[in-house]
């Protein structure tokens, strides 16, 4: 696949290194890249290239990043990912009022980055209504909200639902409490993030040996598809 039908995603960041070294992981699937270094620069390029997807450094030269994004969603709605060396609870909350459809922390594993941009693509191109997530022996049916382990259908909650999408879509990444519990629980909620190892329980019950979910020491879990 070319990079024109994988289509364009705008890097937007000030730090020459990082933004090349994101552009030669996005091109490497086949996206065209176009770089900016200022918020002015970001939101040219996005008015000039109509990118499929916006990674943003939220601290920029100029205009910073929640700034870029507020102006960027009073004419489009195309998905953007903050990449931020901040992690505190008002910039997520910030994020997601603003219209931010996934952050990373930096720093940051490139390979996270493009799984990250493929999975908010998925979501943004992908018909609901027909989309089916594949992960080891386990079916997710996104329209029908179905999961099949072995074939066999498996009742899960609504949260339970949520979370193992959640992990099927990021499969092979370690991901911290804190991001699923953004990802599944929204970025306002403020209950305790022990809640993410009982639901984590409750799946790996249901789904047994059919795809394993690993506890990532010092980080959080990973769903693996390869045994």
């Amino acid at each position: 696949m070319t990079g024109m039908e994988r289509g364009t995603v705008v890097v937007v960041d000030d730090e020459r290194n990082i933004a090349e070294l994101v552009e030669l992981y996005l091109q490497r699937e086949g996206y065209r890249v176009e770089k900016a270094g200022t918020g002015a620069d970001a939101l040219h390029a996005v008015a000039e290239h109509r990118p499929r997807l916006v990674v943003l450094d939220v601290g920029l030269p100029d205009i910073d990043g929640l700034e870029v994004c507020r102006r960027l969603r009073q004419t489009s709605q195309v998905p953007v990912i903050f990449l931020t060396a901040r992690d505190g609870e008002v910039d997520r909350i910030l994020g997601l009022e603003l219209g931010a459809d996934d952050y990373v922390t930096k720093p940051f594993s490139p390979n996270e980055l493009v799984a990250r941009v493929k999975a908010v693509l998925r979501r943004a191109d992908g018909g609901p209504s027909t989309e089916v997530l594949q992960a080891g022996d386990v079916s997710v049916d996104i329209g029908r909200r179905e999961v099949l382990v072995r074939g066999e259908a498996v009742a899960f909650t609504t949260k339970e639902f949520d979370l193992l999408r959640f992990l099927v879509e990021r499969a092979g990444l370690a991901l911290s409490r804190q991001q699923i519990l953004d990802g599944v629980w929204g970025y306002d909620w403020f209950g305790d993030a022990r809640t993410v190892d009982v639901h984590i329980a409750q799946v790996r019950k249901k789904v047994a040996d059919a795809v394993p979910i690993s506890t990532v020491r010092g980080v959080g879990y990973r769903l693996d598809t390869r045994r």
